[in-house]
């Protein structure tokens, strides 16, 4: 590694995928020599890596460019990501912006910013460069880095990337292209790697992960992908990002059900609970298969943390259409829901459909909302107490000195008492004792081998 003063910060807007892809960039950086800064103190090089999903992404992905350009205004600034992939004359009409890369060709990102900085510190003044490639020139998945955390407890692994669904409200596959995978003998050769380097909790994630082998010409699916990774050696356990209802078939919750390495959760989405907007928002599913689908799987892995995606405010959403979905949302056990309001994305057919929906509505929706996720919370959590399931240690609780925090493989929040130290990416069993705020529970003490309660 080339060590030199040169420092670069990082800014990602968005989703797991764009974090993870983030931390790719950092390592890229780092192995050129280069010190990784706090996006608020003084650098050489601000990467901006953006979020293309809601209108307020937009907007916020054009503040976090215009504050590195006020900040430093010697700098190079580069901005990545998806906003860059649909939107790249939008974000050079911006003064101060040196470079546009989209979701495609980043291996090059650290080349492309140097040269930039040679020719701004020789006093060269050039206009922003275009650097993004059309999805149709390169369908291979792109290989990134692994990241390299030092907290060395959870890493995401990048398997798929794109999408082929075309949900009439979604951006994204015009933002990431269609399907690609990584092969499994990378993908095993990856998580090995990981496993090595310490990590005990491994999420693998994607644009469309649970389509994950439909473009290889092996016979692979993600469900026989689950069955391979769980015979590597290793003390660790394998999370899944979100799945689509469609694709989570028998056979993946045969593996599930079948593997105490793979974490009983499962995140899918559910858009709305009313059949009408489903078909308007060209979701491939009704309600009554996502009931039948959500059941099965609580009955085939118990304990199982379903959480989800809904959205508020769908062009065509009337109040009744909305009752519908609270009603069906409050008669599944949820673990949590992620609550979006409906924001119109240019080029989409949604964004052209009648009946666009008032803010103040979509207001009103999303807060009865996020009121019953509370309560699906609280009550999911309730229903763990007195278990003793193991936790991945993730750092010191804050709020209470002497506490560790860490998550079950369910997804639940969980604080413990402990005199340890170093307990930090440390897989602990602990029985779950009492829920202390809303869905945060409080597990027996943990002295080295020995668990002992606390009132």
């Amino acid at each position: 590694m080339v060590e030199h003063s040169d420092r670069v910060a990082f800014h990602t807007l968005g989703c797991k995928v764009n974090q993870q892809e983030t931390a790719s960039l950092m390592e890229m950086f780092r192995k050129r020599g280069y010190q990784v800064v706090d996006f608020k103190n003084p650098a050489d090089v601000y990467i901006i890596n953006t979020c293309t999903v809601t209108h307020t992404a937009d907007q916020k992905s054009r503040q976090m460019i215009r504050r590195a350009i006020s900040q430093q205004p010697d700098a190079v600034v580069a901005v990545v990501g998806c906003y860059s992939q649909v939107a790249p004359d939008d974000i050079l009409s911006i003064p101060g912006v040196d470079l546009v890369v989209g979701t495609r060709g980043r291996a090059r990102l650290v080349d492309l910013a140097e040269e930039i900085l040679e020719k701004k510190r020789a006093g060269e003044c050039s206009q922003g460069f275009n650097a993004v490639q059309l999805l149709e020139e390169e369908l291979d998945f792109e290989q990134l880095p692994l990241p390299d955390n030092p907290q060395r407890t959870r890493a995401f692994l990048k398997i798929e990337d794109g999408c082929d669904q075309y949900c009439a409200y979604c951006i994204i596959p015009y933002a990431r292209g269609g399907v690609r995978s990584l092969s499994p003998e990378l993908t095993k050769k990856r998580l090995g790697e990981l496993i090595c380097d310490g990590y005990r909790e491994i999420v693998l994630t994607g644009v469309h992960t649970s389509v994950y082998g439909k473009d290889l010409a092996e016979d692979i699916n993600l469900a026989r992908l689950l069955q391979d990774l769980v015979e590597l050696p290793g003390d660790f356990r394998i999370r899944l990002s979100s799945v689509e209802p469609v694709d989570v078939s028998e056979e993946m919750l045969d593996v599930m059900a079948s593997s105490p390495r793979i974490c009983r959760h499962l995140h899918i989405p559910l858009q709305s609970g009313d059949d009408e907007i489903l078909k308007l928002m060209r979701r491939p599913y009704n309600t009554g298969e996502y009931r039948d689908l959500f059941l099965r799987a609580l009955e085939r892995i118990p304990g199982l943390a379903v959480t989800t995606d809904v959205m508020v405010g769908f062009p065509g959403e009337e109040d009744r259409h909305f009752e519908n979905t609270y009603n069906f949302i409050a008669s599944l056990p949820f673990r949590d829901l992620h609550v979006f309001k409906y924001s119109p994305r240019r080029g989409t057919p949604a964004a052209e459909m009648p009946g666009q929906v008032k803010p103040g509505a979509k207001d009103e929706r999303s807060k009865k909302l996020r009121e019953l996720a509370s309560t699906h919370a609280s009550n999911f959590a309730g229903g763990a107490l007195g278990e003793t399931l193991d936790v991945l240690v993730e750092r010191p609780f804050r709020k209470k000195p002497g506490y560790w925090q860490g998550i079950t493989d369910n997804y639940l929040r969980v604080i413990f008492p402990s005199r340890e130290k170093g307990l930090q990416g440390r897989l602990l069993p602990v029985k779950l004792l009492r829920k202390v705020d809303g869905d945060l529970i409080e597990g027996e003490g943990w002295q080295g081998d020995v668990s002992f309660a606390t009132f």
